[in-house]
């Protein structure tokens, strides 16, 4: 399991529900990494997504604990209700998994994943929602860092993070 998340210098991933940045070449990665794969977000992530209906070519799998109402679940969604029905899911699944937000999913699926591909953007701006200091966390360590690219404004690079001391989730 993976996590893919764009931050700003001090780790900040959201503001108001929003992401800080539109930045097409990280939505570009986004895609292209996610393309085919199992996605699983937060109830205000998926609300998030253009139209709150679930993104293309992707399993969409949704931890929503009680805050989903079953007769409108769109075509193509998965709800998991709790970290049981979500491990219980997640046993099946054979594709690639990305944990795609929010900063409350992301900090509870922390511990169980084995990489982050983390999109930094060399810039502070105002944030409520924050994503662990991976630099900072003895069992995280930074194997890969791209070039820094111009990206819509900002100076962005893409690093990927392994977690030295994964726990197991699925079981």
């Amino acid at each position: 399991m993976k996590i893919i998340v764009a931050v700003s210098k001090n780790w900040g991933i959201g503001y108001q529900n929003r992401l800080l940045f539109s930045l097409k070449e990280d939505m570009r990665f986004f895609r292209e990494t996610t393309m085919g794969a199992t996605v699983v977000m937060g109830l205000n992530t998926f609300k998030s997504l253009p139209n709150q209906k679930p993104l293309k070519n992707r399993k969409n799998i949704v931890l929503c604990g009680g805050g989903f109402d079953h007769d409108i679940c769109p075509d193509g969604l998965i709800l998991a209700h709790n970290l049981s029905e979500l491990a219980a899911i997640l046993k099946e699944e054979t594709d690639e998994l990305y944990v795609i937000g929010g900063a409350s999913v992301y900090r509870l699926m922390l511990l169980y994943c084995e990489e982050a591909l983390v999109t930094k953007v060399d810039a502070v701006v105002e944030a409520d929602c924050f994503f662990e200091d991976l630099d900072k966390l003895d069992n995280w360590e930074c194997v890969k860092e791209s070039d820094v690219i111009e990206d819509s404004g900002y100076k962005i690079k893409f690093t990927t993070y392994k977690n030295t001391n994964v726990k197991d989730f699925r079981g």
